[in-house]
This record gives structure tokens, C-alpha cells and sequence, in this order.
């Protein structure tokens, strides 16, 4: 297992309840760091937290701001800073596979609320402790659909592609303060949703799953933790002149498909 200084670190990583957000907050947890899981559902949050002794569940709606301001006030009051911050909570939809003269604007509204506007409202509370810190980590969690655009998922697509821009600009504003930002672009990567929508019920997307399979070169999905170590290296201590970077963790897929010939 990857082994990382954070000790005495502060983390707060949102969309912590369960699968890459929750595997990102207990990988930081086993390597010394006290993590702030942050979710909407206090049970869901205090249950992921209970493992790890000095960790703690809080209630965060990142579309929230006043309630963004207030929790992370609350962090700093406890624990007196916050190092590091994992933007992670984030949504798509499942039932809404459409082109855009189809797609809902109500759905689109939902989609950029969290994916993008919750990144921005928590990033701007937290980045204000970081500053006057004078250090932190942000690291904002994209998709590799914002390197490489899909069809039938323009707002998921767009706000992800825009969390890539948006994670940049922070880096060029923020790294002067002592503050570093990166991101990370998840490929394929197998979660209790993902298992839902290709294998659960009636799975009729399955057939598209075997189809993205195949133009990966490793022939297979990542799991939650494949993104939990990228999130620690970006973290850890060593990798402090990584800034305005966004890692594709993917398997291969973005470097190009593969062909038969």
C-alpha cells in the first residue's frame, strides 16, 4: 500500500459517503491525516468517518453557500486550518442519455449546481483559510469526458470540462499564496452507481460498457482506489512543485482508441 506523510494534516474531502470520495477520505485517514468526510446525509457521513479515530462526519450541501461558510468555519474553529481539500461530490444522470435539443434544462440547472457551482462555492470558502495559511492542497476531482467529450451527456460533460479550465485558473491565482491546485480525471471506474446502471436490473447499458471496454487499453474498468492513490500522491509532501496539473487516471483510454489494425 501507498505509504504518505500526513501527519497533522487537515483534510476535508467532500462527497465522502461512499465510493471515490469516501475511498479518497480513508486513504488519507490511514496515512495519518485527520479527514473531515463531508456528505448531505449525517449518518451516511458519521458511518464512513467511524473507522478512524480524530476523523468526523459533517453535513455539506455544496450548492449551499451559507452552509459551505458556516461548516467550514466550524472545521478551522476545531481544528484550527485546513491543508487540504478534495472537491469531489458531484452527480450526473442516468435516465436523461439524450441530445441537447432533448436534454431537460431542469437536469442541466442540477447537473451544474453541483459539478461546477459547488466546486466554486467550496473552493472559494476553503481557499480563503489557504491563503492566509500561506499553504494547502486543492485537488478537484473532473472526469476524463472533461478531456474527451461523449455524446449524450452535454451538461455532465460541460461542467466537467469547465472544472478543468476553472482548475487551472486556481492554480495560476492560488500558487503564489502557498497554495497548490490540481485535478484529477477519472476514467471508467466501477462504483455501486456504475455497477447499477451496467449490471444491475435490466442493464440495458451494458452493452455500451463491453463497447467502452474495449477501447481501453488495460481491458478493464479502475476502481475507487486507483483515484484514492492519485488524490494522495497530489497530497503528499513530495509532490509539492505539481501545480495547474489534472491527471487522467483512465486506464489508457484518452491516449487514443484502440484500433484493429
Amino acid at each position: 500500500m501507498m505509504q504518505v506523510d500526513l501527519r497533522n494534516r487537515i483534510a476535508l474531502v467532500t462527497g465522502a459517503a461512499q465510493n471515490i470520495g469516501k475511498e479518497i477520505a480513508d486513504v488519507y485517514a490511514s496515512n495519518g491525516a485527520k479527514v473531515i468526510y463531508a456528505d448531505i446525509n449525517q449518518e451516511a457521513v458519521d458511518r464512513a468517518a467511524a473507522s478512524y479515530p480524530g476523523c468526523k462526519g459533517v453535513v455539506m450541501d455544496v450548492t449551499d453557500t451559507g452552509q459551505v461558510e458556516k461548516r467550514v468555519a466550524e472545521i478551522v474553529e476545531e481544528f484550527g486550518r485546513i491543508d487540504i481539500l478534495v472537491n469531489n461530490a458531484g452527480i450526473n444522470s442516468n435516465k436523461h442519455r439524450v441530445t441537447i435539443d432533448q436534454y431537460p434544462l431542469e437536469e442541466w440547472r442540477r447537473l451544474l449546481s453541483v459539478d461546477l457551482e459547488g466546486l466554486f462555492i467550496v473552493s472559494k470558502a476553503v481557499a480563503s483559510v489557504m491563503v492566509k495559511q500561506g499553504d494547502g492542497r486543492i485537488i478537484n476531482i473532473s472526469s476524463s469526458l472533461g478531456i474527451v467529450a461523449a455524446r449524450l451527456q452535454c451538461a455532465f460533460i460541460a461542467a466537467k470540462t469547465a472544472v478543468v479550465g476553472l482548475t487551472k485558473a486556481m492554480a495560476l491565482e492560488l500558487a503564489p499564496s502557498g497554495v497548490l491546485v490540481n485535478g484529477i480525471a477519472p476514467g471508467s471506474i466501477l462504483t455501486e452507481g456504475t455497477k447499477a446502471l451496467f449490471y444491475g436490473g435490466d442493464a440495458k447499458f451494458r452493452e455500451k460498457f463491453d463497447q467502452m471496454l474495449g477501447s481501453i487499453p488495460m481491458k478493464r474498468p479502475g476502481e475507487s482506489k486507483d483515484i484514492a492513490y492519485a488524490a494522495l500522491f497530489l497530497a503528499a509532501p513530495e509532490s509539492c512543485y505539481i501545480n495547474g496539473h489534472m491527471m487522467v487516471v483512465d486506464g489508457g483510454w484518452t491516449a487514443g482508441y484502440i484500433r484493429d489494425f
